[in-house]
C-alpha cells in the first residue's frame, strides 16, 4: 500500500494539481471581459504593473490593506494557518527524504520542532475558523457544509501527518492516511475554492491594474476614468 500512494499515486495527484492549476489560470485569463476587464491594459502598462504589484504586495503582507487593518485577530490567525500551511509541507524533513527517495531532489529542511509548531499553529488555526464560522451570525449565514468540507480536506494532512510523527497507536495506518489526505488535498485544490491558492495573485493583478489605471489610478494625466 506504501509503495502504491507514494508511487503512482503521487504522480496522479501531483499531475491533477499542476494540470488542473494551469488550466484554472487560462480559464481566469480567457474568461476576462475585453471591453470591461482590459481596456488601456495594453497603452498604460506600466501603470497596470505598479498597480498590480502593489495590490498584491499590499494583501500578501499582514496588515498591509485597510481590510486586515480592520479585522487584526483574524488577519492573525489566517496568516498563520496559510504560513503554516505553505512552508511546512514543503520544507518538512519526512517529505524531502520522501522526495530524495522518490525522485532524487530535496529541499532545505526545517528543524522539527519547527516544523511541529507549524503543524500545531495550523490545526488551531482551522479550529479558529470553524468556530468564527459559527459564533458570528454574518459568517454563518454564508456558511455552508462545503466550506467546512474544505476546511477538514485542508488540516487532515496536518492532523493525520501529526499523528504518524508522534507515533500514535498503528502507527502505519496514520501514515498512510496522512499520505492519502496529502494527495487529497493536492487533488481538490485546482478542483475547488481551494484553487485561491494561485487565483489570489491573478485576482489581486487584475484588481491592482484596473485601480493603478482607471478609477483615479492615472488622475491628472488627461484621462476620465
Amino acid at each position: 500500500m506504501y509503495e502504491f500512494v507514494t508511487g503512482p499515486l503521487a504522480w496522479l495527484s501531483f499531475a491533477i494539481f499542476f494540470i488542473g492549476l494551469i488550466v484554472r489560470i487560462v480559464l481566469y485569463i480567457k474568461g476576462l471581459d475585453w471591453k470591461m476587464d482590459r481596456v488601456t491594459y495594453r497603452e498604460n502598462v506600466s501603470y497596470g504593473i505598479k498597480g498590480a504589484l502593489r495590490s498584491i504586495l499590499f494583501w500578501l503582507f499582514p496588515y498591509g490593506s485597510h481590510s486586515w487593518r480592520n479585522n487584526p485577530w483574524f488577519t492573525l490567525w489566517v496568516f498563520l494557518m496559510h504560513f503554516g500551511l505553505l512552508f511546512t509541507p514543503i520544507f518538512l524533513l519526512g517529505h524531502n527524504v520522501l522526495l530524495k527517495e522518490r525522485w532524487g531532489i530535496s529541499l532545505w529542511t526545517l528543524p522539527e520542532a519547527v516544523a511541529d509548531g507549524l503543524t500545531v499553529i495550523v490545526i488551531v488555526s482551522v479550529l479558529f475558523l470553524i468556530l468564527r464560522r459559527i459564533a458570528l451570525p454574518e459568517v454563518r449565514l454564508i456558511t455552508t457544509l462545503y466550506d467546512y468540507l474544505l476546511l477538514a480536506i485542508a488540516v487532515a494532512p496536518f492532523i493525520t501527518g501529526f499523528l504518524a510523527y508522534h507515533r500514535a497507536p498503528d502507527y502505519y495506518t496514520w501514515l498512510i492516511a496522512h499520505i492519502l489526505c496529502g494527495e487529497i488535498f493536492l487533488i481538490a485544490i485546482p478542483l475547488t475554492k481551494l484553487s485561491h491558492f494561485i487565483l489570489f495573485f491573478l485576482s489581486r493583478a487584475q484588481l491592482g491594474m484596473d485601480y493603478g489605471i482607471k478609477r483615479g489610478g492615472m488622475k491628472g494625466k488627461g484621462l476620465a476614468w
